[in-house]
């Protein structure tokens, strides 16, 4: 009897020690988050090509899909066939205005010849002034013509810049056709399937980053003046039947807001009411999973 006694009081004080050590040794707990970005299509058409599976790794590098750019890719065609077209209107000014500036320049020369005659009495005056006069005209010409031309060219330039816009929106809108994902990460969820329409908007699929998580814990306003950003804490990973592995953490946001204590969450001092979300960033080596609940103990 007094064996069974002794059994009984060691058993009770086992099992008091270890829910003191399994209790206390924390000082808050809470569970891990991942980055989740929903991707949404950006073109309208047929998801011609959607290689994507739950669970599949994927890298913003890789495409995964695209939706059909058939119109898109005709339109952006005849665009170039009419930039083309506008371009070839471009008009070579020097070329152009090279029979003028050659006038110009032989009446320059019976200018001076007749300047020469004039001084040795062999011609008069108003004849040297009527190759002046000529010159005047054909230089006002020659600026008209240069006016002209570039005036032509300009509108050449702005229509064919037009042009170019026109098919750098198609380019961008092709692109956009192309589906890829914006992180690297792991497929949660696949909305579409291949050969379903896609629309601007449609959710496509949803990845995570799973390499870095976060655990969101919270704690109370009594330990709110022992942590700060930056700092960096143990994290324990809670993998059931006392299964705990430590990771290294560190805190990136701490909540300016009070609230009361979510009902899944325990904090060390269970009476209290009010506490603080704070989030640990923690790196994962592949054990660490969505929802699996964790513990944090300050330095």
């Amino acid at each position: 009897m007094r064996t069974i006694k002794n059994i009984s009081i060691i058993s009770i004080a086992t099992l008091f020690l270890s829910c003191g050590n399994g209790a206390g040794d924390y000082d808050a707990s809470g569970v891990f988050e991942t980055t989740e970005i929903i991707v949404s299509a950006e073109a309208n058409g047929r998801l011609m090509q959607f290689n994507l599976e739950e669970g599949q790794e994927v890298t913003p590098e890789t495409a995964i899909g695209y939706i059909d750019t058939t119109q898109l890719y005709l339109k952006k065609i005849q665009l170039l066939t009419n930039v083309k077209a506008v371009r070839s209107g471009h008009v070579d000014i020097p070329r152009q205005i090279a029979a003028t500036r050659q006038q110009i320049a032989t009446q320059k020369n019976e200018l001076k010849r007749f300047e020469n005659l004039v001084k040795s009495n062999a011609a008069n005056q108003k004849q040297v002034d009527d190759i002046n006069a000529q010159i005047n005209v054909l230089e006002r010409q020659l600026a008209a013509q240069t006016e002209t031309f570039e005036n032509s060219n300009r509108n050449i330039s702005e229509q064919s810049s037009g042009l170019d816009v026109q098919v750098a929106q198609l380019e961008d809108q092709i692109d956009k056709s192309i589906i890829k994902s914006p992180i690297k990460g792991t497929i949660l969820s696949k909305y579409a399937e291949p050969g379903e329409l896609a629309a601007q908007g449609k959710s496509l699929f949803k990845v995570a980053d799973m390499d870095n998580m976060f655990l969101r814990a919270y704690i109370t306003s009594s330990q709110l003046t022992q942590v700060k950003i930056g700092q960096e804490v143990k994290v324990f990973a809670d993998f059931g039947e006392k299964d705990m592995k430590e990771y290294k953490g560190t805190i990136t946001w701490i909540s300016d807001k009070s609230e009361f204590t979510p009902k899944t969450i325990q904090t060390r001092d269970e009476r209290a009411n009010l506490v603080y979300a704070v989030k640990l960033a923690v790196k994962n080596d592949g054990y660490l999973k969505k929802g699996m609940y964790g513990e944090l103990k300050l330095n």
